[in-house]
């Protein structure tokens, strides 16, 4: 168990009257298990955890409990410019109004915290550079697979996606590949988590974090989601090594 001081912490004052009311076991659970054990776990920084975490509540629409962990993340060291980066980003990966429902929880947790519009990446901003060579092995995988089926939705995922969204400075590309990857597993879609793993882990991110980031969603997407993706990711992981 979590001292009273971590307790205090764990859940808003209203989530945990609600728990205490209709579910003290997972009142329980919450303080005991995903606070006390697994925010924890050393191979994910809190930082990550937060970004992990809020990239699933965005993909799966569960705002209940998103101003909670916005705090927190902003606790753990997510800069707000990054939460805003993360928002916009997940209105490709897990539709417009799952990000627009993110924004109307955001807004009043920015203006609580003083976080002036000025402070957040604008619209117009010095992309990074960009890697010619990835850049055109992925788009001809793009051609290929859906060339003939939905030519504009290729068009869409070059131009909109990989020769903007992604080269936008204010989320590094290891957190945006780490948001994908959880907005992937979080929705159950796993067929496209193979490339964006390989893109996570060419960006930075260890097999061992890969490895927490799917232990972590367990509690935040469910264990079928969690277990689902695990081929996937064996299979990555394989493949690297050879």
């Amino acid at each position: 168990m979590t001292d009273q001081n971590q307790q205090s912490i764990a859940t808003s004052p209203e989530a945990q009257q609600a728990m205490q009311a209709v579910a003290p076991a997972l009142e329980n659970y919450t303080d005991s298990v995903l606070f006390g054990e697994l925010w924890q776990r050393p191979n994910l920084s809190k930082r990550d955890r937060s970004i992990v975490t809020l990239s699933a509540l965005i993909a799966r629409n569960h705002t209940a409990e998103l101003g909670f962990y916005l705090d927190l993340a902003l606790d753990n060291g997510v800069r707000a410019g990054e939460i805003s980066e993360i928002i916009a980003h997940l209105a490709f990966y897990s539709g417009w109004g799952a990000a627009m429902s993110a924004v109307a929880v955001a807004q009043p947790v920015f203006a609580r915290r003083s976080v002036a519009p000025a402070q957040l990446p604008g619209a117009a901003v010095a992309f990074l550079e960009i890697d010619e060579t990835a850049e055109a092995q992925r788009a001809a995988m793009a051609e290929q697979s859906a060339g003939k089926v939905a030519p504009g939705l290729v068009q869409f995922t070059t131009d909109a996606l990989f020769k903007h969204l992604w080269l936008r400075p204010g989320l590094a590309p290891r957190d945006r590949s780490l948001v994908t990857v959880s907005a992937l597993v979080a929705a159950g879609h796993f067929p496209q988590i193979t490339y964006h793993l390989n893109r996570a882990m060419d960006n930075g991110l260890t097999q061992a974090q890969a490895s927490e980031v799917i232990t972590h969603l367990a509690f935040y997407a469910g264990w079928p989601n969690a277990f689902s993706s695990v081929p996937v990711m064996k299979d990555v992981f394989a493949k690297r090594v050879q």
